[in-house]
């Protein structure tokens, strides 16, 4: 395999930092780095070749990988190795990425949340306790319902909607506006308001 450029190199090495922020240690956010930089199916050997690591280093961080859902693996005809690379699409990649941290973070915690709001509280500092967890768990419930119809948008949808922006907030506006005969801004607007308070 051919010596890494340094800006590849670059690349590579600052991933590895970023991945473990996301869950991801150093090893294993290297690999990835260097899998999707590179364009190509890479084998075990080669990926130890180009990265400086053991070979046995490289199966673990392929492994992982593998259950995290962000690399394939591939045979090529005549080559008995196996040969690894990540989705073609990067919006795949963003949702594969989402859906492992809920399953290994967010999931915990609401199953921890069911069970404690399940308890019958002993105190009133119980029941409060209780009260800010329901919040808790009935927000991370709509941010997962979110997370789920987003999940079901095509990567054009789900491109478009992101580069909507703030563009976003103006249309639920208006939105309102006509649900509830109000302006833009949220405010009611004098024709719909009753007759008490035009007469005031």
């Amino acid at each position: 395999m051919e010596t890494l450029s340094p800006l590849t190199q670059r690349f590579i090495l600052h991933f590895g930092e970023m991945g473990s922020r996301w869950g991801i240690n150093r090893t294993v956010g290297q690999i990835y780095a260097l899998l999707y930089v590179q364009g190509q199916p890479l084998n075990a050997d080669d990926i130890a070749e180009a990265l400086s690591f053991s070979r046995s280093n490289v199966s673990m961080g392929l492994k992982e990988l593998q259950a995290w859902r962000l690399v394939k693996l591939l045979h090529k005809p005549g080559d008995r190795r196996e040969y690894f690379e990540p989705p073609k699409d990067i919006w795949d990649i963003f949702k594969a990425l989402l859906e492992e941290r809920r399953r290994r973070e967010i999931e915990p915690t609401l199953s921890m949340l069911r069970d404690a709001l399940l308890e019958n509280p002993a105190s009133e500092a119980d029941k409060l306790a209780q009260e800010r967890m329901r919040e808790m768990y009935q927000l991370i419930e709509l941010s997962t319902s979110w997370f789920d119809d987003v999940q079901r948008l095509s990567p054009e949808t789900l491109a478009s909607l992101m580069k909507m922006g703030s563009k976003v907030k103006t249309i639920l506006d208006i939105r309102d506006k006509f649900r509830f005969g109000g302006s833009a801004t949220g405010e009611a607007d004098e024709d719909a308001a009753p007759a008490s308070e035009k007469r005031a």
